[in-house]
């Protein structure tokens, strides 16, 4: 069972998306939040699987909350689930380390599709969203200082690249999940990123990786 912790300031809101994330049988929401204070409290008590944040809520917003459970360590996988389709937010999002990106206009299936990936470790972007972030990091000059990646750092970044989990990675390369986190650290660094999207997205920008 995937438990979720769930934040929006819209009772309505927060009632529709919890009706079609529990339906399915294997998500269950833990705890709701209406503010962005509370979303903090809930996750740093529930500790659930996923965060399922709204970026603009009274007090914090998802993006604040993303940052202080990332900044706190927390084991916890964050979605965010919003109106906001602007570049900036985005970026921001991906940059605070929020595991996905989904817009509300999206398919109940892949919002919960969405959180079923998060909960693995893989990312989730809104294909709606994809080629803005494209454009976004094209647009933006790209580090000369970044360190050339290793081959097995590249190989564990193309496996990121196709979904698979640390554990599925560990298995395609005969390496521990341990050591999978380990390389995957190691690429956060050398690109200056801090989530698994955005390795992904600025690998492929920059060639280091194809996908499809």
């Amino acid at each position: 069972m995937i438990r979720v912790v769930l934040a929006d300031d819209h009772a309505v809101v927060r009632k529709g998306i919890r009706g079609f994330l529990e339906e399915p049988g294997d998500i269950t929401v833990v705890a709701e939040a209406a503010n962005g204070d509370e979303a903090l409290t809930l996750i740093r008590d529930h500790r659930p699987d996923v965060a399922v944040l709204d970026i603009q809520m009274p007090g914090r917003t998802g993006l604040e909350v993303t940052r202080a459970v990332r900044s706190e360590r927390l084991p916890v996988g964050v979605l965010i689930l919003t109106a906001y389709d602007d570049d900036p937010f985005v970026m921001t999002a991906l940059q605070a380390g929020a595991n996905g990106y989904v817009l509300k206009t999206a398919e109940p299936e892949d919002i919960v599709a969405a959180v079923r990936a998060v909960d693995e470790g893989q990312s989730a972007l809104d294909p709606a969203l994809l080629q803005k972030v494209m454009a976004y990091l094209s647009g933006a000059s790209l580090s000369a200082t970044v360190e050339s990646l290793s081959a097995r750092e590249i190989e564990v970044l193309r496996l990121a690249a196709q979904g698979f989990t640390n554990k599925a990675i560990g298995v395609q390369l005969g390496i521990s999940d341990r050591t999978v986190q380990g390389h995957l650290t190691n690429i956060f660094g050398k690109l200056d990123v801090s989530s698994r999207t955005e390795a992904v997205t600025k690998a492929i920008q920059m060639g280091l990786v194809s996908v499809g």
